[in-house]
């Protein structure tokens, strides 16, 4: 990974019985997209996914199970005149995100999710959408990185809907 050029990050996809995923409209008003948020200094891409699930929608451990770690990581570039919204003024030398994903079976009830528990609200809406929905909805530079995970958790996720 690319320390200098990339802000590490941890990225969630989280399914519901019916198969949908969880989708999460920016406070900012800049498109929809997972939970995801910066790995701190000495914290694993594990630990950091359960501190912003529970920062950004209110999700404990008790409330999800991590199903699959991708096995590598993937990165994407935030357009330069994008930067000074996606990244705070420390985190403004990183022209992208390197991002760890996981793929996560939802355990709650929808009324579980919580985008107000943090003081740094990250969401104002959400809704369950269905799994390639986030392609063609999400911000356009993401888009392939969203495609790249979906496709690498697609079987993993087809294991778990026979299951359910």
């Amino acid at each position: 990974m690319e320390a200098t050029l990339y802000r590490p990050n941890a990225g969630i996809i989280i399914f519901n019985k019916e198969g949908k995923l969880l989708w999460c409209k920016r406070k900012s008003g800049d498109g929809w997209q997972f939970p995801q948020g910066g790995i701190d200094h000495g914290e694993t891409p594990e630990n950091a996914i359960y501190r912003e699930a529970y920062e950004e929608v209110g999700l404990g451990k008790d409330k999800i199970k991590i199903i699959k770690e991708n096995e590598k990581w993937i990165k994407y570039d935030v357009p330069k005149e994008k930067i000074p919204r996606y990244f705070s003024f420390k985190n403004r030398k990183f022209k992208g995100q390197s991002q760890k994903w996981f793929l996560a079976q939802f355990l709650g009830q929808d009324n579980d999710i919580d985008l107000t528990v943090h003081n740094q609200i990250e969401f104002t809406e959400w809704i369950w959408a269905s799994y390639w929905h986030p392609i063609s909805a999400g911000v356009e530079f993401k888009k392939n990185a969203y495609r790249q995970v979906l496709t690498d958790f697609l079987p993993f996720y087809k294991d778990q809907m026979r299951v359910y």
